[in-house]
C-alpha cells in the first residue's frame, strides 16, 4: 500500500483466537461497558435532580460521567461487536472516528480534572472566596474550556495522524485505533510531526499534573491544619476520590505513552490500553459513590424513590 488513500479498512489486534475465547472477552467487555453505563447513569441522574448536588463540584463530577460514558463507547461496543461476528475489520472512517473521539475526550477529562482540583484548593484554602471564584458562570465557562479544549486537540491529533502516508500494512497493533500504534504504519519521516505533537501534548498533560500535585499540597497542608478530626476526615472524604482518579487516570495513561520501547510487548501493550481506557469509566463511579457520603445519601433516595413507584 503506497499511502493513506489506498487503505479503506483497518484490522485491529485480535485479542482472542479461538472461539470460545472470542465470546469470554464479548462477554466480559459486555459486563464491564454495562456497568459503565449504569454507574455513570447513575451519577448524571442523581446530580441532575438532587437539588441539594446543584454546587459546582458535582456539576464538574456529571461533566466527568458524560466524558467517561462518551470515551467507553467509543471503542468497547467495536471491540465487542468483532468478537461476536469473528472481525477484526474497522473502516477507514470508522477508525479516523475513534481516533478523534477517544483524543478529543480523553483529553477533556485531563482538563475536567485538574479543573476539579482547583475547585477543591478553593473551597479548602479559599473558602470565603468561593462563590467569587467558582460561581455558576464561571463554572460554565471551565467546563466549556475543557470540552473545547479536548476538541481541538482530538481535530488537530486526528488530521495530523491521518494525513501521514501508510505503507506498511493496515494492522494495527491494539483493540482499538491508537495513534501511536498508526504512525508504527508510516513509511516516511511525516510521522516525526505527529510524534512531536504528541510530546507537546505529553508536556501539557505534565503541566496538568504538576498543578494538581500542587494544589494538593496546599490542600492537605490546609487540611492538617483543622483541629477536629471529624473536620479533617469531613474535608478528606470531599478529596480523596478526585485523588484517586486523578492516579488511575494519570498513571496508566503515562505509562502506556511513556514505556520503554525495551519493555514494549503485544500483551503489556493490550493490558496498559484496558487499564487507562476501558478501567476508568467503571471504577470512577464506584469511586465518587464509596467515598462521598452526600452522592451515597443521593443515590439511596433516588434507587428508593424509583423503587416506590414501580410498587
Amino acid at each position: 500500500m503506497s499511502n493513506t488513500s489506498s487503505i479503506n479498512v483497518f484490522l485491529l489486534l485480535a485479542i482472542a483466537d479461538t472461539r470460545e475465547l472470542q465470546l469470554l472477552h464479548f462477554w466480559l467487555f459486555l459486563g464491564i461497558y454495562l456497568a459503565a453505563l449504569l454507574g455513570n447513569s447513575l451519577i448524571i441522574t442523581t446530580v441532575a435532580c438532587e437539588h441539594r448536588l446543584h454546587t459546582p463540584m458535582y456539576f464538574f463530577l456529571l461533566n466527568l460521567s458524560l466524558l467517561d460514558l462518551g470515551s467507553v463507547s467509543t471503542i468497547v461496543p467495536k471491540s465487542m461487536v468483532n468478537s461476536l461476528w469473528d472481525s477484526r475489520a474497522i473502516s477507514y472512517v470508522g477508525c479516523a472516528a475513534q481516533v478523534f473521539l477517544f483524543f478529543f475526550l480523553m483529553s477533556a477529562e485531563l482538563y475536567l480534572l485538574t479543573i476539579m482540583a482547583y475547585d477543591r484548593y478553593v473551597a479548602i484554602c479559599k473558602p470565603l472566596h468561593y462563590g467569587t471564584l467558582l460561581g455558576s458562570r464561571a463554572c460554565v465557562h471551565m467546563a466549556a474550556a475543557a470540552w473545547g479544549s479536548g476538541l481541538i486537540y482530538g481535530l488537530l491529533h486526528t488530521a495530523n495522524t491521518f494525513s501521514i502516508p501508510l505503507c506498511q500494512g493496515n494492522a494495527v497493533n491494539q483493540f482499538f485505533c491508537e495513534i501511536p500504534q498508526i504512525l508504527k504504519l508510516s513509511c516516511s519521516d511525516a510521522y516525526l510531526k505527529e510524534l512531536w505533537f504528541l510530546v507537546v501534548s505529553i508536556f501539557v498533560g505534565f503541566g496538568c499534573f504538576v498543578f494538581i500535585v500542587l494544589s494538593y499540597v496546599q490542600i492537605f497542608r490546609a487540611v492538617l491544619r483543622i483541629p477536629s478530626q471529624q473536620g479533617q476526615r469531613k474535608t478528606f472524604s470531599t478529596c480523596l476520590p478526585h485523588l484517586a482518579v486523578v492516579s488511575l487516570f494519570l498513571s496508566t495513561s503515562m505509562f502506556a505513552h511513556l514505556k520503554s520501547p525495551s519493555i514494549s510487548s503485544p500483551s503489556l501493550d493490550l493490558v496498559v490500553a484496558v487499564l487507562y481506557s476501558v478501567v476508568p469509566p467503571v471504577v470512577n463511579p464506584i469511586i465518587y459513590s464509596m467515598r462521598n457520603r452526600e452522592l451515597k445519601d443521593a443515590l439511596k433516595n433516588l434507587i428508593q424513590l424509583v423503587v416506590s413507584k414501580q410498587l
